[in-house]
């Protein structure tokens, strides 16, 4: 793919990456990543699939203003990868309830157990084939203090994510 200066710009600020950081892992200087993004300089063929490689994994816009949505948001609320449960994005008030940062970690391991009892009639409801596309669940305390969670109820809600997977949001509605 030949990078535009204007597409090369859009991938490194959605990445949340500084010209000099493109550089230093490029092996060029900030002035050159200045000069693509201008369009007066073209990144050789070795370059372009650098650069390729480096933006592989960038979240298309939809995904980043989702992120951005969840992480600005006053409500305590959180995304995960509704398969693999790992964390894409959390609100401030979500992340104030947690006593670390979590971003990209699994977070089934601090389900309670009326979580892991929803989490297993899903397949049951046609969760995974989009038969439903919200639900409320009851949660009952972890019984943590790391990752606290106490009894209420959140509702879940399916979002589909740019590569195809599916994010859970996780609202708090009690």
């Amino acid at each position: 793919m030949l990078y535009t200066g204007r597409t090369l710009k859009r991938l490194r600020l959605f990445a949340g990456m500084k010209q000099s950081h493109v550089a230093e892992l490029l092996q060029v200087t900030q002035t050159t990543v200045s000069r693509w993004e201008a369009g007066i300089l073209t990144p050789s063929e070795r370059q372009q699939r650098a650069l390729e490689r480096l933006f592989a994994k960038v979240p298309s816009t939809a995904d980043a203003a989702l992120k951005r949505l969840v992480e600005t948001s006053t409500a305590r609320v959180h995304l995960i990868c509704d398969h693999s449960h790992r964390l894409l994005a959390a609100s401030s008030a979500r992340r104030m309830e947690w006593r670390r940062d979590l971003l990209g970690a699994p977070m089934f391991r601090y389900a309670s157990e009326d979580i892991r009892k929803a989490e297993g009639d899903l397949a049951e409801l046609g969760w995974h084939e989009a038969r439903i596309a919200s639900l409320v669940v009851e949660t009952g305390p972890n019984g943590r203090d790391d990752v606290p969670i106490v009894a209420g109820r959140v509702l879940w809600e399916r979002i589909p994510l740019a590569d195809g997977a599916t994010g859970r949001l996780v609202t708090t509605l009690m």
